[in-house]
């Protein structure tokens, strides 16, 4: 496991006008589970289809129709659990929210608000190298999307889409443990990175996959403390719900608007009022919607056309011996086991897709060199073209041979940058490549001591120069080069120069 030092959360200390302020965040992320049908029915799940199109009976509410519950979204859940360290509940049911909304035609959510299937956890975010933090998990529970309200088509009237009505939703919900924009921005990043590597959520915040609901509150400081010591949610002050956030940049910026539109209601006097808000990108503001309703508002009350979920201990454990290596745990393999650097293994591995490509490309090959290729040449040619790694026209079969090329001295480090540009734009086998484009290293020493023997009698000036300097010894390493056309191998030609400088 990675070696970390786990510190209190520390808060953000915002000065008001009068006084300072501290921030406490809860959020309540929902993610779409990565289901090829919905939660309670047989509807497909593929984003971008034609309106309308996945809808099937009981999704649209038609009379007589009851749901069936999806087992592998189940599974699902219940995987997310397991990569959390939390507890699986192995009695869960299901609960009524009743509301009406255009967009969900039943008038009611099927939920889980008494027994969710995903009791306590734990997110662990590494805020520096080293030093992270425990975010808590308080539940995770499954639950409908509603569909998608549609009001500019048309001047006088509304659209409905209900593709994503019934698509099923992990609703996992924070304890109020962040406190400040960043650690809020690096909590959703990690918890996406989980989910990502789980395969239980594709984490595509774009398409509205994984969304963020941001409890915000501020409180005078030492108030967190009280709060902690007694468990009085009075301590912390009244609280805004920002919903349905799906950038961690905007989330960072609502957090931080919201934070001093508190204060300077609360420092004028006011009083905060319980509410759910939206956050206007364009203003870089957040406004008000609705009220903040109560569990009581909803009415909530066990689903009658749904029996309580019952799961097996013996499945639950199947599940977890199918568990993936999750990234903290690889990190710290590739850190022990490369000698990488904190970031190099970090930078791996943030995507399960990068981290299986640079393995690939490190198998029974040096892996510090492995991974300064991957990061520095391939990844940063990803970025500047745009590409993800599944497009990269460099394969890591390619990128490994050319890595065996330049550990058998067959090629110069100049002359692998060469080939890795060849192998981007054209393709093909790196040995034939170099073989047909004469890229062969200089490996006798004999002609390079030639060289570099008539060198050092033709300039006994930078002979002595060098001696003096030993910076200047590089000269000659760069003529020997520049006489064998790049290819000879530099270290060779380094120690020779120092030898014969006796240097």
């Amino acid at each position: 496991m990675l070696d970390l030092t786990f510190t209190p959360p520390a808060p953000k200390v915002i000065a008001g006008a009068k006084a300072d302020w501290e921030l406490v965040i809860g959020m309540e992320i929902h993610a779409q589970v990565a289901s090829n049908a919905k939660l309670f029915s047989g509807a497909s799940t593929t984003f971008g289809a034609e309106p309308n199109a996945n809808v099937a009976f009981v999704d649209a509410a038609m009379p007589g129709m009851l749901p069936v519950i999806n087992e592998f979204c189940v599974a699902q859940a219940v995987r997310t659990g397991l990569g959390l360290k939390a507890a699986i509940n192995l009695r869960s049911a299901f609960d009524r929210k009743n509301y009406f909304y255009p967009d969900l035609p039943q008038g009611y959510q099927i939920s889980q608000l008494y027994h969710p299937i995903v009791g306590e956890g734990e997110v662990i975010v590494e805020m520096s190298p080293g030093v992270a933090r425990r975010v808590r998990i308080e539940r995770i529970h499954l639950e409908q999307d509603a569909g998608k309200s549609i009001h500019d088509m048309d001047p006088s009237m509304s659209f409905v889409d209900f593709n994503r009505t019934g698509v099923a939703l992990m609703e996992i919900v924070s304890r109020p443990d962040l406190r400040g924009p960043e650690e809020a921005a690096a909590y959703v990043a990690k918890l996406r990175q989980i989910l990502r590597y789980l395969g239980t959520c594709d984490g595509n915040m774009q398409n509205g996959n994984l969304r963020a609901d941001v409890n915000v509150s501020v409180c005078r400081p030492g108030a967190y403390e009280r709060f902690i010591e007694t468990g009085d949610f009075g301590h912390l002050g009244t609280r805004c719900e920002i919903k349905n956030m799906n950038s961690l940049r905007f989330i960072q910026a609502a957090i931080d608007y919201e934070a001093r539109r508190q204060i300077a209601i609360l420092e004028d006097g006011g009083a905060i009022v319980q509410e759910t808000r939206l956050y206007d990108p364009d203003r870089g503001e957040t406004r008000s919607m609705r009220s903040k309703e109560e569990a009581h508002d909803y009415r909530y009350f066990p689903d009658p056309d749904l029996l309580p979920l019952e799961i097996e201990q013996e499945w639950v454990d199947d599940i977890a011996a199918s568990m993936p290596e999750l990234p903290d745990a690889r990190k710290a393999r590739y850190m022990a086991d490369f000698g990488l650097t904190d970031y190099d293994a970090s930078v791996l591995t943030a995507e399960k897709e990068n981290a299986a490509f640079f393995e690939a490309v490190a198998e029974g090959r040096d892996g510090k060199i492995a991974a300064n290729w991957v990061i520095n040449e391939l990844f940063g040619r990803l970025n500047r073209e745009g590409l993800a790694i599944g497009d990269s026209p460099v394969t890591a079969g390619q990128l490994g041979g050319m890595l065996d090329l330049l550990a058998g001295g067959e090629i110069t480090g100049k002359m692998a940058k060469d080939l890795f540009e060849i192998l981007w734009t054209e393709g093909g086998d790196p040995a034939e490549v170099a073989a047909a484009r004469g890229m062969k290293a200089v490996t006798d020493t004999g002609a390079i001591e030639t060289a570099l023997d008539e060198l050092i009698a033709a300039n006994p000036a930078q002979v002595e120069k060098a001696k003096v300097n030993a910076k200047l010894a590089g000269w000659f390493t760069g003529q020997v080069l520049k006489a064998t056309g790049g290819k000879a191998d530099p270290a060779v030609v380094n120690a020779m120069v120092s030898r014969k400088l006796g240097l």
